[in-house]
């Protein structure tokens, strides 16, 4: 087959040896004759001949090395895997080149397709992490947590505005700052926080958990369970450190108030019970006065005082009318009654008070036999509405008051029984012990 070199040079060559052979056979005029056909018709074929290296060389170097240069190895030109299989130098040159464009054509569109399902892919995971952002901001603002991040490479340290609200801040007035939170955690933990932390950097092992004090912005105090984990590089180098705080100061507050109670009135029973009730209750709940009652009569419109604290004393015990005070509703209705603030404007006879809150108490056949009350000077807050605790131990108190009950119409029915007795009787001895 006739490669493109000769495609191209063979017409130019062909019109030369036609002109020279016309030029030594053909019709001329004398006068183009002067030296004769034969010198012309060399001089056109030197001429011709000359012409063609010439062109030989500027076809070779403009056209068919670049061709060659093109398809000698296409599989460079795109990683499809696709090779041409025509050898340029056996004068398939066009063809090469015309397999190769169809090669590159098709990889072409075998690499738009691929690009476009890369595109495809990465709106995918797009959308696909938005939408996990998004319930992830969704369970941040509707969970009780406060969310913080560290920077360990730059120091800084990002608090969301849940974690800022939990100690009393609006977003833009505490600075997302490591050292003002630190200022925020009470200084009798804030050594043992930041060795905690230290030791988490420093080891892989089970994830940040530490409970701690933090200093609220009206001064008060607000336990947290702060939970953690640590961000590495993979040489396992930590770089980041994120965290969920929570605010566990119910909780906290519940386990104290138990506990103190369980301790306080362990063993005790009768008066020696009532007194260590409402004295460590009182302690416990920081209010200015607590007390117990029983129903003086049935039904109850009166109360008598069993164990009254108030201040840092006791009062002696008294009875006093049930009606226009808060304990009313307790005892006639059965059920807690709550005033956290202006109960001495609503009962003038709580003068000087301001919170209120009384739990009833229940004998075993359901009817209410006294109650359990507090009072305080300032206005009281939910933290103490602790059922479970007040329930605990005004059941306690009940029995108490029943198995007081029991031991009063037992001892009435012995003296009943010992009068009745005649005397001299040899029984009356044993009757009246009974």
């Amino acid at each position: 087959m006739i490669n493109l070199r000769w495609k191209i040079l063979l017409p130019p060559c062909l019109f030369g040896v036609l002109a020279a052979a016309y030029l030594a056979w053909g019709w001329l005029p004398e006068v183009m004759l002067p030296a004769g056909r034969t010198a012309l018709a060399m001089a056109v074929l030197a001429t011709a001949a000359a012409f063609l290296v010439v062109s030989a060389i500027t076809v070779d170097r403009q056209v068919i090395q670049p061709l060659a240069g093109l398809a000698r190895h296409p599989g460079e030109i795109f990683e499809s895997g696709d090779l041409v299989n025509a050898d340029p130098s056996a004068g398939n040159e066009i063809q090469a080149v015309k397999l190769t464009i169809e090669a590159l054509t098709d990889s072409a569109t075998r690499q738009r397709r691929h690009e476009c399902a890369v595109e495809q892919r990465c709106r995918e995971i797009e959308a696909a992490l938005r939408l996990s952002e998004e319930r992830y901001a969704l369970a941040l603002r509707g969970s009780s947590d406060g969310l913080w991040e560290w920077n360990l490479a730059s120091g800084e340290m990002l608090l969301s505005p849940r974690w800022k609200s939990m100690l009393g801040f609006a977003d833009s007035d505490l600075p997302d700052c490591r050292e003002r939170w630190r200022e925020r955690i009470h200084a009798d933990d804030r050594a043992a926080v930041e060795a905690a932390i230290q030791a988490k950097l420093e080891s892989t092992g089970e994830p940040y958990e530490q409970q701690y004090r933090m200093l609220h912005r009206d001064g008060s105090t607000r336990w947290i369970l702060s939970r953690g984990t640590v961000v590495r590089h993979a040489s396992g180098k930590a770089y980041r450190m994120v965290g969920l705080d929570t605010d566990i100061t119910r909780i906290k507050r519940f386990e104290t108030i138990l506990n103190e109670m369980a301790e306080g009135t362990a063993g005790a029973a009768g008066d020696a019970f009532y007194r260590t009730l409402v004295q460590h209750f009182a302690c416990a709940l920081q209010v200015s006065c607590a007390f117990i009652t029983q129903c003086a009569d049935y039904p109850t419109s009166r109360l008598r005082t069993l164990a009254f604290w108030s201040g840092h004393a006791f009062l002696d015990d008294f009875e006093y009318d049930l009606p226009g005070t808060p304990c009313e509703t307790v005892v006639k209705e059965g059920r807690v009654c709550f005033h956290p603030q202006n109960v001495g404007t609503t009962f003038p006879v709580e003068a000087g008070y301001e919170g209120y809150l009384g739990i009833p108490i229940f004998a075993s056949d359901g009817k209410v036999i006294g109650h359990l009350a507090f009072l305080d000077t300032r206005p009281m807050g939910d933290e103490m509405l602790i059922a479970s605790i007040y329930r605990v131990f005004a059941a306690r108190a009940g029995a108490e008051m029943e198995r007081e009950m029991a031991l009063e119409v037992l001892r009435l029915q012995a003296a009943k029984h010992a009068a009745e007795q005649p005397q001299g009787s040899p029984h009356g001895t044993t009757g009246s012990g009974s």
